[in-house]
């Protein structure tokens, strides 16, 4: 079906691990705007360079396709497209508004890039009705230059602000094992709770080619249940931590996390 309607996912393209669990939950991750990304992230699997056009008709396919496939919830994703004006947000708005219209029992959860301070943008991407709106900051502000180098912690935590001033439910997540501290993750903890964060996800960084940054450290399960007790007592509503966590794991049962 997703290659029938000529379609993305992060799950393909991302190599993700746990593809059949969630497609078999009735759970996928659709990744709209093209699969080339104008950052270069050296974490990520999904391909850099010049994105060509977008294609406008992309938002009646990927709703019509949820709506074929009886997905049961939704993530929406995107590469960067810094080159547009609008940072694409037109297509998002487009695609979480017809995604209502023919599915309505759908839930929606939007994972959007980095808008660069492009407000207007931010608030035309959050306002077609989807359930949760996460923003990914990825990993602890020291190690942005050789994780995110086009990306900036603080940039990442307003965005956050601003998508929970304007009402909605807030996500985010951290990867581990590329040589953060435990201080720094608690400070990012802190500094996301600060900023109007609902929930948090973390999980072990796998490289997904030699040409990717290497992993500096396997995390020990028993870590990853420290970490999320950690998160909650710093305020953060929900916490997802493990080894395999993914941003959109599990994303089925954020919708109705107490916030």
């Amino acid at each position: 079906m997703v290659d029938k309607h000529k379609l993305h996912t992060i799950c393909e393209s991302g190599n993700c691990p746990n593809m059949g669990e969630c497609w078999g939950a009735g759970t996928a991750t659709f990744m709209i705007l093209g699969n080339v990304c104008t950052r270069s992230c050296t974490f990520c699997a999904v391909a850099t360079g010049r994105p060509p056009e977008y294609d406008e008709d992309e938002p009646r396919r990927v709703a019509e396709a949820i709506h074929l496939m009886k997905v049961k919830h939704a993530v929406i994703t995107s590469v960067n497209r810094d080159e547009l004006k609008d940072r694409g947000a037109e297509i998002w708005y487009q695609t979480v508004i017809q995604t209502k219209q023919i599915a309505p029992e759908t839930t929606i959860e939007t994972l959007i890039p980095d808008v660069k301070n492009n407000w207007d943008a931010l608030y035309r991407m959050i306002e077609g009705g989807q359930e949760v709106v996460s923003h990914n900051v990825e990993t602890v502000e020291s190690l942005y230059r050789r994780v995110r180098p086009q990306a900036k912690y603080a940039r990442s935590l307003e965005q956050i602000k601003k998508t929970k001033e304007a009402g909605k439910r807030t996500k985010s997540g951290i990867m581990l094992g590329i040589g953060e501290k435990d201080e720094e993750l608690f400070k990012a903890m802190d500094d996301l709770a600060e900023n109007g964060l609902d929930i948090l996800t973390l999980g072990q960084y796998l490289q997904p080619t030699k040409m990717h940054i290497e992993v500096a450290e396997f995390i020990h399960p028993d870590k990853f249940d420290m970490l999320r007790e950690e998160g909650l007592k710093r305020g953060l509503k929900y916490v997802e931590s493990g080894p395999l966590v993914r941003s959109s794991y599990h994303a089925e049962k954020h919708v109705n996390v107490p916030i």
